[in-house]
């Protein structure tokens, strides 16, 4: 399995990028020397701002270098009570006398398991138990288990942070983003592959769609010989399943492994969209794009109160653990208390409203600088023309 990026070569890459903008071809030269005309002012206006923004990135990067050292103890400290705590709950959905108990246990399962696999996630970007050929057996076999095979995890979550928020990106690793006047030019078919690409249906039905096919089927399909643990996550997965129900039966290995799986990957999927897609995002093309722009623009914190934060190991912290994706995520709070830039991120919430609210944002619409549904793109669009 590939080493993932250092934190070094993150913050090469961020500063590159930044820099390539100012040799851009495109920019005008003047060739004498007559007073600037206004064009020329306004691009040396927003050279002189792409300028302070990188310094001001490189500044805030490094700063963070401090909270990205792992704390070993801590590490095992949360592994060892979120598998004790899996293990509880996925007992009380087994063998509680009372069915209500049972189906309580089933969905605290369920979102224990989004907690172990943040830190599956982490371990894959090395912020956790780097080394540790045991605390990450344990946590790789989680990866296998629930349908994100290591390989094809790394590929697409690794290319997502490279490219988070990026106009014309692709959308390998994240929920795909068309302009309103790309989404009204393009074709029917088209049309209609994107909105199933949207769709709530496809976060509800997470499990289907984001883990057994785009991140086992689809992948094992397209290259064999790379993602070949795609086939084996798959086998693990359905051979415990087939082994809980015929030795438990269906009832014990709905409550204790197919519900808990349904809402584990539901809440990952809302997850994954929420971050980046929420009323305030900002999307950025190419060349105006910066690393820690787009952690500090697109990334949202989605604000929860103690116990959900615990349950999605402070993933809410989105916008910290894209500006260094080293950092453990028990160190996220830390690291935005004492970071004074990443004490006003652009916030979400869980509550329906706010949910509804991300859901409706459908395309990029440059003009307007935001998320607008289908119905206002159209509204505007047919403003235009």
């Amino acid at each position: 399995m590939d080493e993932p990026a250092t934190f070094d070569a993150q913050l090469t890459a961020s500063v590159a990028i930044s820099e390539a903008v100012d040799s851009s071809p495109d920019k005008p030269v003047s060739d004498n020397a007559l007073p600037p005309v206004v064009s020329d002012l306004d691009d040396w206006d927003t050279k002189s701002k792409l300028e302070n923004e990188k310094l001001r990135d490189r500044e805030l990067l490094i700063a963070s270098r401090e909270f990205a050292e792992e704390q070993r103890s801590k590490s095992w400290f949360h592994l060892l009570t979120t598998l004790l705590a899996i293990g509880s709950f996925a007992a009380i959905a087994a063998f509680a006398p009372i069915m209500l108990v049972r189906i309580l246990g089933s969905v605290l399962t369920g979102l224990t398991v989004v907690r172990l696999f943040i830190l599956y996630h982490d371990y894959q970007h090395n912020a956790i138990f780097k080394h540790s050929k045991l605390g990450g057996g344990i946590l790789t076999a989680y990866g296998f288990l629930m349908l994100t095979p290591p390989s094809v995890w790394k590929r697409s979550h690794d290319h997502h942070h490279r490219n988070n928020s990026k106009l014309f990106g692709a959308s390998i690793g994240s929920f795909p983003i068309m302009t309103t006047e790309n989404y009204m030019k393009a074709s029917s078919s088209e049309q209609r592959e994107y909105r199933i690409a949207r769709s709530p249906m496809i976060i509800l039905l997470g499990y289907f769609s984001v883990f057994l096919f785009g991140m086992c089927v689809r992948p094992f399909l397209v290259d064999q010989r790379r993602h070949w643990d795609a086939l084996v996550s798959l086998i693990i997965h359905y051979t415990l399943i087939g082994t809980c129900f015929f030795f438990a039966g269906w009832l014990t290995t709905f409550l204790v492994l197919i519900l808990p799986a349904l809402i584990a990957t539901c809440c990952g999927s809302y997850l994954f969209y929420a971050q980046h897609n929420f009323p305030t995002a900002k999307i950025r093309p190419r060349d105006q794009w910066t690393y820690t722009g787009a952690a500090l623009q697109s990334s949202s914190f989605l604000k929860m109160n103690p116990v959900m934060h615990w349950f999605t190991g402070n993933i809410g912290y989105h916008h910290v653990h894209h500006l260094n994706d080293k950092i453990p995520f028990y160190r996220l709070p830390e690291t935005m208390q004492a970071l004074k830039p990443l004490q006003s991120p652009n916030e979400t919430t869980l509550w329906p409203g706010e949910i509804l609210k991300c859901l409706k944002l459908k395309l990029w619409d440059p003009t307007q600088n935001r998320f607008v549904s289908y119905a206002e793109a159209t509204e505007s669009f047919a403003r235009e023309f």
